[in-house]
């Protein structure tokens, strides 16, 4: 076992886990999201997760809104003071994970798709990708069905930039 490593043992240790990680992401994340950055530690349970997030959410260290769980200014703090007291190992890997999902949140943040449902039936889809700045395209398809439209938000989703850079290859062409 490497020096200054060991594995998070008690619940103290998953909440300052918790908070630590919290504070280094710039949005909400959901209870799964969540769940699956602390189930990386070994000696981890999903019970044990549900269990400290609630007892965090009853002392006001964390908020749950939409869905997604929240720091609080009281949770904010008390991370800061606390996340010394993390195993050295603990908190290297909680930056390396923290910093990944805060990288595909960033990138999540700055693609937009949804749609609305025409009178008709079909839907207008509204697909949009921003550079964290402002939009750098914008796009308005029609599809013939919720089903499509949903297809082409996930498709967006998942390749926003390649659909930019290829719409930019074929206006320069």
């Amino acid at each position: 076992m490497k020096r200054g490593f060991r594995f998070v043992h008690d619940k103290l240790e998953i909440k300052i886990l918790v908070l630590f990680i919290l504070r280094r992401l710039p949005e909400p994340v959901t209870f799964d999201e969540l769940v699956d950055l602390l189930m990386c530690y070994d000696g981890i349970s999903y019970f044990e997760c549900a269990e400290c997030l609630a007892e965090l959410i009853e002392t006001g260290h964390l908020l749950i809104n939409a869905d997604k769980y929240i720091l609080t200014k009281k949770g904010a703090r008390n991370g800061e003071i606390t996340e010394n007291n993390l195993p050295d190992g603990v908190r290297e890997k909680a930056e390396r994970i923290s910093s990944s999902f805060r990288a595909v949140q960033s990138r999540n943040s700055m693609i937009k798709a949804s749609h609305s449902k025409e009178q008709d039936g079909s839907c207008k889809v509204s697909l949009s990708l921003s550079d964290g700045i402002g939009n750098i395209v914008s796009l308005e398809l029609y599809a013939t069905n919720e089903k499509q439209a949903r297809s082409l938000e996930k498709g967006f989703r998942a390749n926003a930039e390649t659909v930019y850079n290829k719409l930019i290859e074929a206006i320069l062409a």
